[in-house]
């Protein structure tokens, strides 16, 4: 689930095309609502928050074995975004993402 600081999902066509992917404000139509709202739907929805808001929902990240986090940098692009999100999921089981935090940044390589 993206959080409402990201761009829409359609900047991330390959995560569109792996995953059902959902843009709190643009398919959820949720925005403005509290980060703690947010990871509430997460929960309920079991999906991964992704957020350039690391800082926030971190603490959030170990709340609920039904979600967790993944931070972005802001130095990415979109492509990079999607490519780097994209090898992640790929790789990491979903035991491991649920329950924890992971943050991507410009560094990251995959």
């Amino acid at each position: 689930m993206l959080d409402e600081n990201f761009e829409p999902r359609i900047y991330l066509p390959k995560l569109n095309r792996l995953y059902d992917i959902k843009h709190v404000a643009e398919d959820l139509h949720k925005g403005g609502i509290e980060d703690r709202k947010v990871y509430e739907i997460a929960v309920k929805q079991e999906r991964i928050v992704v957020t350039y808001n690391e800082k926030d929902f971190r603490s959030f990240a170990h709340v609920s074995e039904k979600s967790g986090v993944i931070g972005i940098s802001t130095n990415l692009t979109p492509t990079q975004i999607d490519t780097k999100l994209a090898a992640l999921l790929k790789k990491t089981s979903s035991k491991s993402l649920y329950g924890a935090f992971h943050y991507i940044s410009g560094e990251t390589t995959f």
